[in-house]
């Protein structure tokens, strides 16, 4: 049976991730803190979904605490890592920097020694589309420079990509980056648009739409990004595997790809596929543009698309209303209990 290590097993991304390599009869290894950003009720029991599966091993721990990663690297072996493991969110890092430099940074850095003692076959780490920053050239491309980051947290996803470019240099440990776009879906975080906007509509509230509801969104559904992810697996960076407008390095088998639906979607629709399919019309209160954040978000995705044909596209009032279904049926009814 192959072995992954996750990170962050516990988390949204992570917990789609470890559920489709356990469905694909993988044996998965889930790191997760538990740490307390969002409501721990929710990870725990994205945890104990997973535990459901023979070949889920849950560890109970911080990736950047010392000797945490080692031991689990040395004691497993795993081919394959998924670091998915990371302090989230543009505007807490202008709150709480300090998280973001032990999770983003000490943390990748425990992996990438313990990657560096004990070589997977292929190690993939999270990126984000926040790299971007102040680019205006769009869509953005995996070429394209990301030397003006808009937030903290964009800072240290800048930084691990460059970080984790070195290790595969050095030690020549084929990684792959990748740049998420907005990503929603059942089981996401309390701290993003759709469960924000979710909950404020059901509790009879106004929803914040900042700069004044003139933004747009590269929207992707969580299982076209897993499938993605996925598929990307046996597509380890190497000079043999070079494709048209690759990302790939000169120096190293490292690569970053971007991984969305390639369609931009201004918010306010994204806001009247909530308010469909909840069968309410929200009140929206128009605020300006909050720090850190940009306008828009939009993934060139002709990268992907070269190595696997690209990503599922699930259509967005189908990946709202999904949300919806497991926010009503499934997360109020436990949040209750």
């Amino acid at each position: 049976m192959r072995t992954a290590l996750v990170t962050g097993s516990a988390g949204f991304i992570g917990y789609h991730t470890s559920l489709r390599l356990l469905t694909d009869g993988w044996r998965v290894i889930g790191l997760d803190s538990l740490s307390d950003y969002y409501d721990v009720t929710l990870k725990e029991a994205r945890h104990a979904r997973l535990a459901a599966f023979a070949g889920f091993t849950p560890v109970i721990d911080r990736v950047e605490r010392p000797g945490c990663l080692m031991d689990l690297m040395a004691t497993h072996q795993p081919e394959l890592v998924i670091h998915l493991a990371a302090q989230a969110g543009v505007r807490h890092s202008i709150d709480a920097p300090r998280d973001y430099v032990e999770a983003n940074l000490c943390g990748s850095f425990e992996l990438l020694e313990a990657a560096r003692a004990h070589p997977p076959s292929h190690m993939m780490l999270a990126s984000t589309s926040s790299v971007y920053g102040a680019n205006t050239k769009m869509p953005y491309a995996e070429t394209d420079r990301t030397a003006s980051p808009m937030s903290f947290y964009s800072a240290t996803k800048m930084a691990t990509e460059a970080m984790a470019h070195s290790y595969a240099h050095l030690y020549g440990i084929p990684t792959t980056m990748f740049r998420f776009f907005t990503v929603y879906g059942p089981w996401g975080r309390p701290d993003m648009a759709l469960f924000k906007f979710v909950k404020a509509i059901r509790a009879g509230q106004p929803i914040d739409l900042y700069n004044h509801g003139d933004m747009r969104r590269d929207f992707t559904y969580v299982d076209d990004l897993v499938d993605g992810l996925v598929r990307l697996v046996p597509c380890v960076p190497a000079e043999a595997g070079r494709v048209a407008g690759d990302s790939l390095s000169p120096v190293a088998p490292w690569r970053v790809v971007n991984l969305g639906n390639g369609q931009p979607v201004p918010l306010l629709r994204f806001v009247e596929a909530i308010e469909s399919a909840l069968g309410v019309t929200a009140t929206r209160n128009m605020m300006d543009m909050q720090p850190g954040d940009v306008p828009a978000t939009w993934a060139d995705c002709s990268l992907v698309e070269a190595l696997i044909g690209g990503l599922p596209e699930t259509p967005l009032s189908q990946g709202v209303a999904a949300f919806t279904r497991w926010y009503l049926d499934e997360w109020e009814p436990l949040r209750q209990s």
